[in-house]
């Protein structure tokens, strides 16, 4: 969700239960030095299971040698905060990927700029309350003071900031509030957790949860830790990022390997998630990696070590992805969907995608209605060639549709299995397969409930 609203009696009631980790409570501040109210459960952490180790509580400062604060500068209405800062240690490789919309804001057109001239960045610096889109020259300027004022507290380089930004599009940063935040936030950089879970809660909007995990893996020989945290619950749908994360991690890899794995890694899990088909002005993954677990240089984007790295930066982009669909906004259930039996990947990935952003398959999972018809049409629609005769369903437990024909199964028991996940704010799973090809892809998203309207009916009201 990348514009800021006010919660909604009933957005907020929908997250009573299931899976969320404990809340973070933390002493009010007042802008002068104090942390703020850091009051918001963290999500469920749906990072996928594999070579790695899961790092309980986890976030972007669990890699060595990062840093991280969040406080309340107030750039928004009322007690949260609303103010974030990543720092390296040392220069860090630095990755993006960012929104394709024609629209894109001031930070982004900021951040492509930097990157495409330099490799190594020490700090990113995100706001919330302001999305600086559609707001011209000054919005620009004010990307340009943002970057100098964070720098020279660091004492830096401008170029060794970027910069992230979430709120109402049309509207600048309020930066007398962010310029006297800037020092405040810089002093209380923190290693910990804890500082980490209060950054990634400082850069949601109507998240109703923070997102944030880490894992460690061996690369090579060296233990190397990777941490995410991401924000976002509507204006969620695949057209580059999608949402608000930063990705640091402390393996010694090169730029343009690092480039690659993380473009990557965002393709296969960002991109393949959806909420509402509106893709937002802000839309950015910044990716840090110092090098501080030592080892080897991954110089190619190629070979053992290589591989393993990216499918570790993959699995904490996955779980950051399907927590901001967990959170979608009105969501009762998190959906997924497998695609198997594809030719390419890119096929997989697609035909699941035009599944998991079906407004007739949303509608029928929150009402409970297992109307596999909808998913069929989902596939055949989703612009990727396959034989009807292939065609086979699943949702759960329950085969709907095999080789092209439809299945006797209970309905009764199918609404159910519907029912009971979504009570739980559990997740719906969706299994397609196309074909006898060998490639299988995945895309999230989630129920399209009453509250949905509701909340973006009142957006600005």
């Amino acid at each position: 969700m990348l514009a800021l609203c006010a919660l909604t009696p009933s957005h907020v009631a929908r997250k009573g239960k299931n899976g969320m980790r404990g809340r973070v409570a933390r002493h009010a501040g007042d802008g002068s030095g104090k942390f703020a109210a850091f009051d918001l459960p963290a999500a469920p952490i749906l990072v996928p299971e594999g070579s790695w180790k899961r790092v309980q509580g986890g976030g972007v400062t669990t890699p060595m040698g990062f840093q991280a604060a969040g406080m309340m500068a107030g750039l928004r209405a009322g007690t949260k905060a609303d103010l974030a800062l990543v720092v390296s240690d040392i220069p860090a490789q630095a990755a993006g990927v960012f929104t394709l919309n024609l629209m894109a804001a001031a930070p982004v057109i900021y951040c492509k700029q930097v990157l495409g001239r330099k490799d190594t960045v020490r700090a990113v610096l995100i706001n919330a309350g302001q999305a600086n889109a559609a707001t011209g020259n000054a919005g620009w300027e004010d990307s340009l003071a943002s970057a100098k004022a964070i720098a020279e507290v660091l004492g830096v380089e401008e170029d060794d900031v970027l910069l992230e930004s979430t709120g109402v599009i049309g509207k600048r940063i309020k930066m007398d509030a962010l310029l006297k935040g800037i020092p405040s936030i810089a002093q209380n950089l923190g290693r910990d957790q804890e500082s980490g879970e209060q950054a990634a809660i400082a850069i949601t909007t109507t998240d109703l949860v923070s997102k944030s995990c880490a894992l460690e893996v061996d690369v090579g020989g060296s233990t190397v830790r990777i941490g995410g945290m991401a924000k976002g619950s509507g204006m969620i749908h695949p057209n580059m990022a999608t949402m608000l994360g930063v990705i640091t991690c402390d393996a010694h890899v090169s730029t343009t390997a690092w480039r690659k794995i993380l473009s990557s890694a965002v393709s296969n899990t960002f991109n393949q998630m959806t909420v509402d088909g509106d893709t937002s002005t802000n839309d950015t993954v910044i990716g840090l990696a110092n090098g501080a677990a030592g080892g080897e240089e991954i110089t190619e984007a190629s070979g053992a070590a290589f591989e393993v790295l990216e499918a570790a930066v993959t699995a904490v982009c996955e779980g950051c992805a399907k927590a901001i669909a967990w959170d979608g906004e009105g969501a009762t259930a998190l959906v997924e969907v497998t695609v198997s039996g594809a030719n390419t990947r890119t096929d997989a990935n697609q035909v699941a995608r035009s599944i998991a952003g079906s407004s007739l398959t949303k509608a029928a999972i929150f009402g409970h209605d297992p109307n596999w018809g909808r998913i069929a049409c989902a596939a055949g629609y989703a612009g990727i060639t396959f034989s009807t005769d292939d065609l086979r369903i699943e949702l759960g437990p329950h085969l709907l549709m095999d080789k092209g024909q439809p299945m006797e199964f209970d309905a009764k028991a199918a609404s159910s299995y519907l029912k009971s996940t979504c009570s739980d704010h559990g997740t719906v799973a969706i299994k397609v397969s196309i074909g006898n090809g060998p490639q299988t892809g995945k895309a999230w998203g989630c129920d399209l409930s009453y509250d949905y309207v509701k909340i973006n009916a009142e957006y600005t009201t």
